[in-house]
């Protein structure tokens, strides 16, 4: 029988407790709430003069052409980088999980780019694309092939999206592996005996046995390509050219900081939290009851 370890002092579990709340308090609910606020207020770009007008701000960012293109393009660009990151990742972890020459190493090199922050990654694959001073970039003209994400919108989401997988492989490919390497091996045998090829083996066994793992990453992929890819389009793109890479969060700061139109920055700021929100609902809802919890 497990013996349960009981604490007397009734406060101590608040206490632990303390440090968390005061971090979440601080840095969700009162700017979420601050946002709230402004979000239903007018003000002139100096701070002189706040007009409260309901939600005059929702609906002028929801009839906006602009807000619904920013929309399409985080569509694209979240899915993109969601599939992409997940499917390098998940390959990585299944080659790393086998009895391979060097694995440590291996291992070792694929986590290097997570230590790195979006705006520093940016900036190495800037030097690598850039159609005038990057090594693959001037490749490319010089055999031919147009290529300058400055001004072709198709190659600049294209390489916002690389550039942002390739920051976040890391994180995915160290829980994959998890994932792998807590399947028991007598599992794995018994279904090699049973006559179970190695796609067989993998769609199967190994699959279903880390969809809680795989359930997870998509959520925070999810969450990853919605808000942390900033530091990745600012450093690279500005958004451009023309709108191609400008997503939600991104028209967040356009709007809010460089603009100065605070009301509809916090309302599509507002909206953006309700979207990622109802994703995530949406994930546990229906995603959830297809994991196989073991």
């Amino acid at each position: 029988m497990q013996r349960r370890v009981v604490f007397n002092n009734r406060i101590l579990p608040y206490f632990l407790l303390l440090p968390q709340l005061v971090i979440t308090i601080v840095f969700f609910f009162w700017p979420a709430s601050q946002a709230i606020y402004q979000s239903v207020l007018k003000q002139d770009p100096f701070g002189l003069r706040t007009t409260f007008v309901y939600l005059e701000n929702f609906s002028t960012v929801l009839s906006d052409p602009l807000y619904i293109e920013s929309i399409q393009v985080t569509i694209v660009f979240s899915i993109s980088v969601t599939v992409f990151v997940m499917t390098l990742a998940l390959l990585f972890a299944v080659m790393a999980d086998r009895q391979i020459r060097g694995a440590q190493t291996y291992k070792t090199l694929l986590l290097w780019p997570y230590a790195l922050a979006p705006a520093v990654a940016a900036v190495l694959w800037m030097f690598i694309f850039h159609p005038a001073i990057g090594v693959f970039g001037k490749t490319l003209n010089n055999a031919g092939l147009k290529w300058d994400y400055q001004l072709n919108g198709a190659q600049a989401l294209l390489l916002v999206v690389v550039a942002s997988s390739w920051k976040q492989i890391a994180h995915n490919f160290l829980f994959f592996l998890a994932g792998l390497q807590s399947i028991p091996t007598a599992v794995v045998e018994a279904a090699m005996i049973d006559g179970a090829g190695g796609w067989k083996l993998f769609r199967a066994i190994l699959l279903p046995l880390i969809s809680p793992t795989t359930f997870y990453l998509i959520t925070i992929n999810l969450v990853f390509a919605f808000f942390d890819t900033f530091g990745v389009i600012h450093a690279l793109t500005h958004g451009g050219p023309g709108r191609s890479t400008t997503t939600l969060m991104y028209k967040v700061y356009m709007d809010g900081y460089v603009n100065l139109n605070l009301g509809q920055s916090a309302a599509q700021s507002v909206i953006l939290m309700l979207i990622v929100s109802v994703l995530v609902w949406m994930q546990f809802r229906f995603v959830e009851g297809k994991v196989h919890y073991t």
